[in-house]
């Protein structure tokens, strides 16, 4: 996926989840922040932050804040981006080689997951969850707790126990991270639930990212350590 009209700016402060104020070419911008997630260790002031330029001209906030630069990593912190990058890999066979059809927000009883993808072996359910935490090498997820997040998980289970194929892909917004485990530390009871899916036969994958100012594409595989 693409960008237009990117910009670079140094970061100032974040007054709450969904704007920052940036200096743009030595002015003050009012930034929408595109990832409602606390995203603390990325937005600190002074570091180099990257802005597309709102389409709607007529939008109170003229940018919206896509990216980060932390020490040598920069990261995509688009909290859109790992569907869309996801469904274009999937589409291009990255998931699966020989797929047939592929449909987005598939409800499935009292869950909506992100994929179902189909082959010659069925359907394939998939939650996507985008990843921003790097620590030491290791990208974890999630940099804050989601009820959200182990409730699909709990519907991944479910799926899985009445036979269906299940997948859950830690798309990784950065290139560099050595290994993917959950963040314990943060959510231990998202880690619990991703240990159950696992071990009830749910697909756990992380993949890491391609990063520019204007673009995300994914690279390829994260080792995902569970123990």
């Amino acid at each position: 996926m693409r960008y237009e009209a990117v910009c670079e700016g140094r970061f100032l402060l974040r007054p709450n989840r969904f704007i920052a104020h940036v200096e743009v070419d030595g002015r003050t911008e009012v930034c929408h922040v595109k990832n409602t997630g606390r995203c603390r260790e990325l937005l600190v002031p002074g570091a180099t932050v990257y802005l597309e330029r709102a389409k709607n001209p007529l939008r109170k906030t003229r940018y919206d804040l896509i990216a980060v630069r932390k020490g040598p990593l920069l990261i995509n912190m688009d909290a859109q981006a790992p569907n869309q990058v996801f469904g274009e890999w999937a589409a291009a066979g990255g998931f699966l080689p020989e797929l047939r059809a592929i449909r987005p927000e598939f409800t499935w009883e009292d869950s909506r997951f992100d994929f179902r993808l189909e082959d010659g072996g069925g359907s394939l359910l998939v939650e996507v969850k985008g990843v921003t935490l790097e620590e030491d090498g290791v990208a974890r997820f999630p940099d804050a707790p989601t009820q959200r997040g182990a409730k699909h998980l709990r519907g991944l289970l479910r799926a899985s126990g009445a036979g269906i194929r299940t997948a859950v892909c830690f798309v990784v917004q950065m290139k560099g991270p050595r290994v993917f485990r959950p963040n314990d530390r943060t959510d231990p009871a998202f880690g619990r639930a991703l240990r159950e899916a696992a071990t009830a036969g749910v697909q756990v994958l992380a993949v890491d990212c391609r990063v520019a100012p204007d673009a995300l594409t994914i690279d390829g595989p994260v080792p995902v350590d569970l123990t």
